[in-house]
């Protein structure tokens, strides 16, 4: 006969339910993922370009009806130059989004209102060319 002193006691974890577990939050993640992500339907045109850093920046869009955005806001283009030299003097990162199907024209008077604004450094935004050349 087995004593109670001859039994080893198990003092390993049981792994196996904290994968599952791990695993189950994992598909979640990954089918709610692409459901997440919210912005503007904007048909950027594709070039060249490294990725820029995730950092608090001003962004102005113009939508393929000639709507202006600044930061999501919907206004017009004297209304975001009066909001651009107000917040000039922080010298701010601006990045303007344009469809590629709005007139070059337009592109370019809304620069020029950022610009006219005392803002110095505007960039443009576009989509990463996949093997394009």
């Amino acid at each position: 006969m087995k004593t109670s002193r001859d039994r080893n006691v198990l003092s390993e974890i049981n792994v196996t339910p904290f994968v599952d577990v791990m695993l189950v939050l994992l598909v979640i993640f990954m089918v709610t993922a692409p459901l997440m992500q919210q912005g503007i339907d904007v048909n950027l045109p594709q070039a060249k370009g490294k990725d820029l850093p995730t950092e608090e920046r001003i962004t102005i869009v113009l939508k393929k009806d000639r709507s202006l955005l600044l930061n999501n806001t919907p206004l017009s283009i004297p209304e975001m130059r009066r909001k651009l030299e107000a917040i000039s003097k922080l010298n701010p990162n601006v990045f303007l989004k344009a469809d590629r199907d709005v007139p070059y024209g337009l592109v370019v008077e809304v620069m020029g209102e950022v610009k006219g604004a005392g803002i110095e450094k505007l960039g443009m935004i576009t989509e990463p060319t996949l093997g394009l050349k």
